[in-house]
């Protein structure tokens, strides 16, 4: 029972402790959308994850998984504000390959901080995040247009 008890605490601050963490396009994105983008001209590990098939699978399962549970659960354009993060993280990254943004949701209004690779992927940010349902404004202020480096 004592074991049971552990596992089930540590499950919770577990998740606890995930729920706190900002949705990223990639692992060196900024930790908030005040942060600074780690190696900004250097994309091409973060391009060939997100170019993978397996990885476009999951990203589309997820947004389509949500997108399942909120519908069940009644008003579709209701969302939590991690719905909406995670959500609109998976769009982007899905779609703006080599990009490292940081999404942050409150109440419908998203912040996008981070790099993109070129000028067109900054000008697809915000309608890619207002296809997701429940998105209401998208402020695209803190994102970068950062040329990569030859490899």
């Amino acid at each position: 029972m004592k074991k049971l008890t552990s596992l089930m605490i540590g499950s919770l601050v577990l998740l606890g402790a995930a729920g706190c963490d900002v949705a990223r396009t990639s692992a060196d994105a900024p930790t908030s959308i005040d942060g600074e983008v780690k190696n900004p001209r250097m994309i091409e590990e973060t391009k060939q994850d997100a170019d993978k098939n397996i990885r476009q699978a999951q990203l589309n399962s997820d947004i389509r998984a949500r997108e399942e549970r909120n519908n069940w659960s009644g008003d579709r354009q209701e969302r939590s504000d991690s719905d909406l993060e995670s959500e609109v993280r998976a769009k982007l990254e899905a779609n703006i390959q080599g990009s490292k943004l940081t999404v942050q949701a409150e109440d419908g209004a998203v912040i996008i901080a981070g790099t993109v690779p070129s000028q067109r992927e900054y000008e697809t940010i915000e309608p890619l995040s207002k296809e997701i349902l429940g998105v209401d404004s998208v402020d695209i202020s803190r994102v970068e247009v950062v040329e990569p480096t030859e490899s």
